[in-house]
């Protein structure tokens, strides 16, 4: 009868416990809703600096504009984390494309980290292939001085559009190598990209230092398919000129950071961000202005309702992403170094779309502990906990410190029409979805923070 009681009594707590979770959550996401400052920092971000390469002058910019919005929103402690990081140049670039009588010049984009022509111009034939087994087929003397055409498509039958991606990325990545062992003068890509649209993409790349490191350009699929159609009929030539370079020095940056001291142990942290450079086009809007300016909006709205968490809560805009992850790698060594307790990291890195889910990148039993707040995200439009997902800055910290870490999973089905485009801009961002996914994320600390991990 006693044992009985207690249950009972258990039951009853664990119900009061439940609803007073859900009562703060719904303050938070009124807070944000009603009086969100994350959508103007975001027109701020993109309408006065812009696209911001690390490295680059406008990098420094968004790091003053970063610093300054850090504090606005009410941190009790700003400062500026250095990190060393490399800077692409793309400098003056085109590509034309004989599909028929004459050169057309066509919309085109060098990819990332890519060396160019040396502002020389490189006119070859073109030899189009749809697979790295196709290219491997073929002889070398197939290959030898010509522009290859990779022309692999995003699959478009995954639901979850980033493992379209994880699919066809090595493409973007890695054919400059493939095509430079075989002897190839250049290449060519079909953009990493969703879109019925003429948008290239630009990204990252890597060479082989065992090979020639030859130049890389991005097309987006309406060009993609008329190149596909003039190779099927015939040889197609093209004259690709690219002046890209990086530079020899890596320049001096920052990573962006602003904290709530906890209440009761503030020598446990829980990391929120999204990362702060862009790739040169568009306005890093999606890619990744969002998830700053969330983060940002998590110090904001704990401030204005009044809100202490238990544990330090730390905000953090991340710089190099893109082509290196020095900010990662720079937060994670300091917290190595100062030996200090995270006992979570969650980041926004897959634009500013409706909420739709959190990835978990943990073990087992801590994935279970937060599975049990599941049902008070469904009000939110949040109900996909299935996927093994983090961020690439905060993946240093699990790699040196084993923190748990989550990830933001907005609905993905326009995030790779605009990923790395011109078109990223503040245009494309519904000012109702952002807040909706910043105010999931002040969600998740809150609830991390009252009952750990």
């Amino acid at each position: 009868m006693k044992l009985r009681l207690l249950t009972i009594i258990a039951c009853i707590g664990m119900q009061h416990a439940y609803a007073q979770d859900s009562l703060q959550m719904r303050k938070i996401a009124d807070e944000i809703l009603l009086h969100g400052t994350c959508y103007e920092n975001l027109r701020v971000l993109c309408k006065t600096v812009g696209h911001r390469i690390s490295g680059s002058p406008e990098a420094a910019k968004a790091v003053t504009w970063g610093e300054k919005a850090m504090k606005e929103a009410g941190a009790d402690k700003v400062w500026l984390q250095a990190a060393d990081v490399p800077y692409w140049c793309r400098g003056k670039e085109s590509l034309y494309l004989k599909m028929g009588k004459d050169y057309k010049k066509v919309r085109a984009l060098s990819l990332g980290n890519s060396q160019g022509t040396g502002g020389k111009t490189l006119e070859a034939a073109i030899v189009m292939v749809h697979s790295f087994d196709e290219f491997n087929a073929l002889p070398d003397s197939k290959v030898k001085g010509k522009i290859i055409f990779f022309d692999y498509r995003f699959r478009q039958d995954f639901v979850f559009t980033f493992q379209g991606y994880g699919d066809a990325v090595k493409y973007r990545w890695a054919s400059p190598s493939v095509a430079a062992k075989k002897g190839a003068a250049g290449v060519i890509i079909r953009s990493m990209s969703t879109g019925k649209d003429d948008f290239p993409h630009t990204g990252g790349m890597h060479y082989n230092d065992s090979f020639a490191k030859i130049p890389e350009m991005a097309l987006g699929n309406i060009t993609a398919d008329q190149l596909e159609q003039a190779c099927e009929k015939g040889t197609p030539t093209a004259k690709m000129t690219s002046e890209c370079r990086m530079m020899s020095k890596p320049v001096r940056s920052y990573n962006v950071i602003g904290e709530i001291r906890g209440s009761e142990t503030p020598g446990k942290i829980i990391t929120v961000g999204g990362h702060l450079d862009s790739w040169d086009v568009g306005e890093g809007a999606t890619d990744d202005g969002a998830g700053c300016v969330q983060s940002i909006e998590v110090i904001r709205a704990f401030k204005a309702l009044g809100f202490r968490p238990k544990c330090t809560v730390r905000a953090v805009l991340f710089m190099n992403e893109e082509n290196g992850d020095k900010g990662g790698e720079a937060y994670a060594d300091s917290a190595k170094s100062k030996h200090e307790q995270h006992v979570l990291a969650i980041e926004s890195d897959a634009g500013g779309f409706s909420p739709r889910g959190i990835g978990l990148e943990m073990p087992e039993a801590q994935k279970q502990n937060i599975l049990k707040y599941k049902n008070l995200f469904l009000d939110y439009g949040v109900y996909d906990f299935s996927r093994e997902e983090g961020g690439t800055d905060i993946g240093p910290l699990k790699k040196q410190l084993n923190v748990p870490l989550a990830g933001l999973m907005p609905d993905s089905q326009r995030y790779f029409d605009l990923h790395h485009t011109d078109n990223d801009t503040f245009e494309q961002v519904n000012h109702r979805e952002l807040k909706l996914g910043a105010a999931v994320m002040a969600q998740l600390i809150y609830l991390v923070s009252e009952h750990g991990m």
